[in-house]
């Protein structure tokens, strides 16, 4: 008896590993945006007289240039979220959640691409991204002045429903010259910049607000880069 417990045993987790090694692994780089309705590049005083005031609302998006979600090529292809927390996203002291939020795939994904991008986004957003409560399909672009991600100039753009457009920070952005990066990007990328927001947009349903936040410091240029 004991004997055949150890067989059974044996035989379970060689199929868990064998159930383990044959799922897909995943590599995804690409390009990152986001914005928010509070300064991310700030100092303490203005930081601390926003909290709990503004900062609940946000969008981000990506754009793969090159890679593969379980299994599934998303060369070109992008999504793009928009959410709305509970109280200042990224507040050190108290948290956002719960947080309601959407979804806009790229329209020219198939449905097996539809899932991955979906998979990325709520795999690679911090929790963010765990309760949709809308998802839309329309055409998306991601672009950079001179295609150049450190210029900190991007344009993203989902149909007509989300826009962020940014510019570098530069010295007249200054306001107490202490400065700082005050909030971390949303979710998981590498390369973060802070950047001044001259567009940040949401016209769609689903969070019962829509918004149009543009002329603050609260935005991230970035590229992102996820092994599995």
């Amino acid at each position: 008896m004991k004997k055949c417990l150890m067989t059974a045993v044996s035989l379970l987790s060689l199929s868990t590993l064998a159930f383990g090694a044959s799922l897909p692994r995943s590599s995804v780089q690409g390009e990152y945006v986001e914005a928010r309705t509070a300064d991310v590049y700030t100092g303490p005083c203005f930081a601390n007289g926003e909290v709990d005031l503004v900062g609940d609302l946000a969008v981000f998006g990506w754009r793969v240039t090159k890679g593969t979600w379980q299994g599934v090529n998303l060369d070109g292809l992008a999504v793009v979220a928009a959410v709305k927390a509970s109280a200042t996203l990224g507040d050190r002291y108290r948290t956002a959640f719960p947080v309601k939020s959407i979804l806009i795939i790229d329209e020219r994904a198939d449905p097996e691409q539809r899932l991955a991008l979906k998979g990325f986004a709520q795999r690679v957003s911090k929790d963010l991204l765990q309760d949709i409560v809308r998802i839309d399909y329309l055409p998306i672009s991601l672009t950079f002045d001179d295609g150049n991600l450190h210029t900190a100039a991007a344009t993203l753009v989902a149909g007509a429903l989300a826009k962020i457009q940014t510019r570098a920070i530069d010295d007249g952005d200054h306001i107490c010259h202490n400065e700082e990066v005050w909030y971390e990007p949303l979710t998981e990328v590498d390369h973060a910049m802070p950047a001044y927001a001259l567009a940040n947009e949401y016209r769609g349903q689903g969070l019962e607000t829509t918004w149009s936040n543009p002329y603050k410091r609260s935005a991230f240029v970035a590229s992102f880069q996820y092994r599995d």
